[in-house]
């Protein structure tokens, strides 16, 4: 009986490639973590604060992008409020709603934070940018619409 396609073992190339991208993954968040402690940040502090430095977002809408529970949200935004990198205001579409927000000096320090991620700026600065453009392109198409 034939295996199933769904079942069948990954070829050869396809293991290295899961490998190649496990090893980024982990260098990153290495990278990340000891960018973050520079910052007296822990490493969910600082994914918090990069995510409100592009826009202000909802509690809720944070916990799903930290894939954690809205409580875990709540006390990292406690903790980066006390800081002045943080505040809450109300929605203007919903007032019943709460945003967080970067305040100015939450701007500026996840703008450092970016700047120092060295793992993530070197090798890729190293490609030609048509390779980039191609890596781009493909990391793009496997994580779908």
């Amino acid at each position: 009986m034939a295996t199933p396609p769904t079942e069948r073992r990954p070829d050869p190339l396809t293991l290295e490639v899961v490998e190649l991208v496990g090893e980024v993954v982990a260098r990153f968040h290495a990278d990340y973590e000891e960018a973050a402690a520079e910052h007296a940040l822990t490493g969910a502090q600082a994914r918090l604060l990069s995510l409100l430095s592009l826009q202000p977002l909802p509690m809720r809408r944070l916990a799903q992008r930290l894939r954690c529970e809205p409580s875990n949200v709540t006390g990292i935004v406690d903790r980066l409020e006390a800081r002045g990198l943080v505040e809450r205001r109300p929605d203007p579409a919903d007032r019943r709603v709460k945003l967080a927000a970067a305040t100015a000096e939450g701007r500026r320090v996840a703008r450092g934070l970016r700047e120092s991620l060295r793992f993530a700026r070197e090798p890729l600065a190293g490609l030609a940018e048509e390779e980039r453009v191609a890596l781009r392109d493909a990391l793009r198409r496997m994580l779908g619409p």
